[in-house]
């Protein structure tokens, strides 16, 4: 059997865990010298490119010396722990990037959490020791202590640290003496990295990820725990609901560099690719036909927030969109909870609502902006936080570690606007130029936080935060003070009539954008909701007296970010997504059938 190792690699966001599967990537020559490429390779979807963050894990195998180092990049945000929790099931160690500036910080605890609990190997890696003002020897302090009380075991904290820098392409003992490739990493992986322990029995595969291909249908990857599984043979697949079903293998490939190669059998230990099993899902087990057993399924957190998706019945609808029934909704939202294991999709009493609840905005936003682009239209709801009850019957909700870090003159707005919204402020001190804050804070004063708090930094605050745990609920948290402004009629704005309204408020059009009666077009600079008509034109006179003609002077209008205006919507508007619009509305879009629900959606 060949010598393999298992590693997935964890980080908070933007730490450069993508950038150092380059280089290694590279550094295992997996490019002809003539051949071109991008960065961020396994970046490979627009909305990761876009954003620069990881959203769906993948794998990655090199050849280094005699090994085979199976390589999983893992997103680095909480919001996308289903994925971590159920990839780190294939791996026997993890690096653990951390910046050597800004240390670890609320993702790196929860991904490193998981990986303790499964009673990984680490091996931490400084990054970024080319950075101004980074601390690498404190920082390496600050992952020990980390991981002492995360309840790590001597062995795991008996790890190796390896400094560098993923951009320049270098990696070695020492941060101060900078080596010319990442070498002394490979190496290390194989020293500190224990080979998969291979148990006895018959066979064990758990499917840890699916993949798709329009030819073969659904393809199963996971890690054969133990036995060995041969192309064409006949297999028992067990199911969450104790079912047992037999099943064959038509095909059998492993990964190889970025790709997937045939094979004829795999054994314990490696990672592989199975095509011809129908109707499973993540978490089943593939085991012997004569005396299947399966494995305990991943356990996944609790969703945190939920969200009604519907579908769209604006005036504007089908007008942009291929897929606007509530059948493909419910095809797509079905789909959609087969690989995204965090996800839960429920029926509501009428056939075109449905409730997504999911690990927060950023979770359910990705999945909203794949829909668009994919040509879906929908409408979406108010984010709402779930609940639960103890057992004494006290209300409890989630609570989240909030981390700012902030330039020092902007810190007093950051901790009044957290305190605001319940925030409870647990540390205060500096880092480098930087004021570091960290919060305790429930989930539902963060819906709205983020553009607030950038809002008041002039852009300069750099926001995490995770979930800790379900705890008492804090009371009544103040929601958004300003009124909506809305359209009267349909039609296209005129620059002279938000000319003339532009002391009621900010909006979010322009002259010549198209709208119609009962859109949000802008906020009112008072608490009440204001109708206006937004088409009247100029009125023509053969007249010119003074000052009639003086030219517009119209300030720009406010964009939203898709995840800003899910925060920004009221419990009685909705949020319009097309494929090229995003456009906020009440429900009732009829002026005397949003004073006859209104009480009805007070009592909500």
């Amino acid at each position: 059997m060949q010598a393999i190792r298992n590693i997935a690699i964890i980080a908070h966001v933007d730490h450069g865990k993508t950038t150092l599967v380059d280089k290694i990537i590279h550094a295992s020559k997996l490019f002809r010298d003539n051949q071109e490429f991008d960065d961020l390779i396994l970046d490979n979807n627009d909305l990761e490119r876009e954003r620069g963050i990881t959203i769906t894990s993948k794998n990655v195998s090199v050849r280094y010396k005699d090994y085979k180092i199976n390589v999983i990049d893992t997103p680095g945000h909480a919001d996308f722990g289903g994925e971590v929790e159920r990839v780190l099931k294939m791996a026997d160690g993890v690096l653990l990037l951390v910046d050597a500036f800004e240390g670890p910080m609320p993702q790196t605890r929860f991904v490193l959490g998981k990986a303790i609990d499964l009673g990984l190997k680490p091996i931490v890696v400084v990054n970024k020791v080319d950075k101004e003002n980074c601390r690498p020897e404190e920082v390496q302090e600050n992952v020990f202590d980390l991981m002492f009380n995360l309840g790590a075991t001597e062995d795991q904290l008996d790890f190796t640290t390896v400094y560098g820098s993923s951009k320049q392409g270098w990696m070695g003992p020492d941060w101060q003496h900078p080596t010319d490739n990442i070498t002394f990493l490979l190496d290390t992986i194989i020293a500190s990295i224990p080979e998969p322990v291979i148990e006895e029995g018959t066979l064990q595969m758990q499917i840890t990820s699916l993949d798709y291909n329009a030819f073969v249908g659904r393809i199963a990857i996971g890690r054969v725990k133990r036995g060995t599984i041969k192309e064409g043979s006949t297999l028992s697949l067990c199911k969450a609901d104790g079912v047992i079903k037999k099943v064959k293998v038509k095909e059998l490939q492993t990964f190889e560099g970025l790709g997937r190669v045939k094979v004829a059998e795999v054994s314990a230990g490696d990672i592989c690719a199975v095509t011809g099993i129908e109707d499973f899902e993540i978490g089943d087990t593939l085991a012997d036909l004569e005396n299947p057993e399966a494995i305990t399924r991943i356990a996944v957190d609790e969703p945190t927030m939920n969200m009604l998706f519907t579908i769209n019945n604006s005036p504007f609808f089908g007008k942009e969109g291929k897929f606007v029934t509530s059948r493909h909704l419910r095809d797509r939202l079905m789909k959609e909870t087969e690989k995204n294991l965090a996800l839960r999709v429920e029926a509501t009493d009428t056939e075109d609502k449905f409730l997504v609840f999911g690990r927060g905005i950023l979770h359910l936003s990705v999945l909203i902006e794949t829909m668009r682009r994919e040509g879906y239209e929908l409408q979406l709801g108010q984010p709402q936080v779930l609940f639960k009850e103890d057992e004494k019957g006290e209300r409890l909700e989630p609570i989240e570690t909030l981390v700012v870090d902030v330039p020092e003159s902007t810190a007093g707005k950051v901790i009044e606007l957290a305190t605001q919204r319940k925030g409870e402020l647990l540390v205060m001190e500096p880092k480098g130029d930087l004021q570091h804050l960290e919060f305790l804070i429930p989930s539902r004063g963060l819906i709205g936080l983020r553009s607030n708090v950038l809002t008041s930094t002039q852009g300069e605050a750099v926001m995490t935060h995770r979930f800790k745990e379900f705890g008492t609920f804090r009371g009544p948290i103040p929601g958004r003070i300003s009124g909506s402004i809305i359209s009267k009629n349909t039609g296209p704005a005129t620059g002279y009539t938000i000319d003339k309204l532009q002391d009621r408020g900010r909006f979010f059009v322009e002259p010549g954008d198209e709208i119609y009666g009962g859109q949000v077009i802008g906020e009112h600079n008072r608490p009440n909701d204001i109708v206006v008509n937004l088409q009247e034109a100029k009125k023509l006179t053969n007249m010119r007296a003074s000052g009639t003609d003086d030219g517009l002077r119209i300030a720009p209008k406010i964009n939203f970010s898709l995840e800003e205006s899910m925060e920004y919507i009221q419990k009685d508007e909705y949020l319009e997504v097309t494929p090229q619009s995003m456009r906020m509305r009440k429900i009732y879009l009829e002026e005397n059938d949003r004073k006859r629900n209104s009480g009805k959606m007070e009592m909500a």
